[in-house]
């Protein structure tokens, strides 16, 4: 496919190959006045995305400790089913280069763990679930 391209006030004509996309002409200057820039070509479709698996849905009752920011799951300390206390930490979330420690803010049983190690988090969202 060729196209003019207007740089600077120079007018070009540049050649794409349909295989690599790579620009075959380049910097060939036209004495051509300057006209309108050729439309872009349409971005080709992605190519299909294999389905993760779906994230177990938060249960709805008990305590829901949410992510306070953004970020990363470096670890998580506790198993559905344990006891914990207010202020055991229940996992570790990096941010911004810190590890951020997330506590138990009540005395309760694990019920859910909804996140894993490595899981990105965004702000609010649930992380585990106490009753």
């Amino acid at each position: 496919m060729k196209y003019r391209v207007t740089l600077n006030g120079k007018v070009y004509e540049v050649e794409v190959s349909q295989n690599s996309a790579e620009l075959v002409n380049t910097c060939q200057a036209s004495s051509a006045p300057p006209t309108a820039p050729a439309p872009a070509p349409s971005p080709a479709a992605p190519p299909p995305v294999a389905s993760a698996p779906a994230a177990p849905a938060p249960v709805t009752s008990g305590t829901q400790v949410l992510a306070p920011m953004p970020g990363t799951i470096l670890a998580v300390n506790v198993s559905a089913g344990q006891e914990v206390r207010a202020g055991d930490i229940l996992l570790v979330l990096e941010a911004m280069k810190m590890e951020n420690e997330i506590v138990a803010p009540v005395d309760g049983i694990v019920m859910q763990v909804i996140v894993d190690k490595g899981s990105n988090v965004d702000t609010d969202a649930p992380l585990v679930v106490l009753g």
